[in-house]
């Protein structure tokens, strides 16, 4: 699932909280113009009804009626542009003077003095000569109605121009608001079990110091746990080492010394018991210097040396001599920032754990590919893929009788890690039915 963004989720709702506001203000001055519009053309009927009754009613009475109704259309406007128009009627209703013919017939407002609407048209009426005049004069509904939907596009077009405008603006205040969080977190993410320094909070925003203040607590907190930590693990494999060694030599003149098959068994039981704790302290004390950061270094060196050294070494073993096979592509190199001594450890446990839990009767390859990566492949049977996370676990011991400690593979990750390069395991190996591939590769 998508992460949320901060600066997406900003930029909407400030955009739809302030369109929004924009909206409900211009329906408000839509429905205030229109009442506004209503009474500025209802004082404008009036006063023009008024003052023309005077008029036609004058002219009404200084001439001569016939019962054809006197027609006064303008014939320089055109009728539908024409926004006032008016009758004067008789009190039977029969018209005797009209401005035009927009409405056909007497308009049908009835002959009583006040305003009167219908959906064409608003009417006003005055009543004249004692009630045997009445001049009416109608404004038409379509001029009304168009004052307003001009009037309300005035104010909605803006939001066309607003949404795209204010989206932009807001990212733009947004994506600089949010800098020093995004600095924030670039900073807290750098940080690791190697670089445990206090983030300065000089700069920052005030709402942000707080945060800082908690993450250097926290580092502060987790420094002192993991120097504890390695301190014990270095000091007590340090001390272990010197009484295990004796305690060992001892027990291997011992063995020389005893007599009987019984006492001979139980001295053998005890040296096996020291060879494997004593293997116990080595790990720990590789343990200690992985996690003390010891993999990368000020200057490249060449890696491929120390693999050539490691082959030769474990070829020189008697016990592993006829097993090892190494190949090295006559095109490879490999010269990386990288501690030659923790890239040793990585080699090292991987190899030896090839040996150990690798089929006896199978050799064990050691080989350098041209791109610099490195496959050490050891025969055996297959391991489920839960086997082969259980193995990347600390102290995990699978199915197998092989001595060992359960922290070769771990050791070798961690260090990895810090080398920036990637350690990937198979199973089966690559290219074959069964047995296990570890494969160290430098991403850059």
């Amino acid at each position: 699932m998508k992460s949320p963004s901060l600066i997406r989720r900003l930029m909407f709702s400030v955009t739809a909280a302030v369109i929004s506001f924009w909206v409900v203000a211009a329906v408000g001055g839509i429905l205030v113009m229109h009442d506004e519009f209503s009474e500025i053309f209802d004082s404008a009927l009036q006063e023009t009804t008024e003052r023309l009754a005077s008029l036609i009613i004058d002219d009404i009475l200084h001439n001569d009626r016939t019962d054809k109704a006197i027609a006064l259309e303008n014939g320089s406007v055109s009728s539908s542009r024409q926004y006032l128009t008016y009758q004067a009627r008789d009190a039977s209703g029969k018209i005797l003077v009209h401005a035009s013919n927009i409405i056909k017939g007497p308009f049908p407002a009835p002959l009583v003095e006040g305003f009167w609407q219908d959906d064409k048209a608003r009417y006003y009426t005055v009543a004249a000569a004692d009630n045997t005049i009445f001049v009416q004069v109608a404004d038409q509904m379509k001029n009304r109605r168009e004052a307003t939907n001009e009037g309300a596009l005035a104010l909605l077009l803006p939001i066309l121009v607003l949404v795209p405008l204010s989206l932009y603006i807001i990212r733009l205040v947004a994506r600089r608001s949010v800098n020093p969080i995004d600095h924030l977190r670039q900073l807290i993410a750098a940080k690791d079990s190697g670089d445990l320094t206090p983030i300065q909070a000089e700069g920052l925003a005030l709402e942000l110091q707080p945060i800082v203040h908690s993450v250097n607590t926290l580092m502060g907190r987790v420094q002192s746990a993991l120097e504890a930590e390695r301190a014990f693990t270095a000091n007590s494999a340090h001390e272990l080492r010197t009484p295990i060694a004796g305690a060992l030599a001892h027990t291997q003149l011992l063995m020389t010394e005893v007599k009987g098959a019984a006492n001979h068994a139980r001295v053998e039981q005890i040296e096996s018991s020291l060879q494997k704790l004593k293997r116990l302290v080595e790990k720990l004390m590789q343990l200690a210097r992985a996690e003390a950061n010891i993999a990368l270094a000020d200057k490249p060196a060449d890696l491929l040396r120390v693999v050539d050294h490691l082959a030769e070494e474990f070829q020189r073993k008697s016990s592993a001599s006829d097993r090892i096979i190494y190949e090295r592509h006559s095109q490879a190199r490999l010269f990386k920032p990288v501690n030659s001594d923790a890239f040793a450890i990585v080699l090292r446990n991987l190899i030896e754990n090839a040996l150990l839990h690798g089929a006896k009767n199978e050799p064990v390859t050691i080989r350098v590919e041209k791109d610099g990566s490195i496959r050490i492949i050891n025969g055996g049977k297959s391991l489920s893929a839960d086997e082969l996370m259980n193995a990347q676990k600390r102290f995990a011991r699978g199915a197998t009788t092989a001595p060992g400690s359960g922290l070769g593979i771990p050791i070798a990750m961690e260090i990895a890690q810090q080398m920036q390069a990637q350690l990937q395991f198979l199973s089966p190996a690559a290219g074959q039915n069964d047995g296990f591939e570890a494969r160290l590769n430098f991403t850059s």
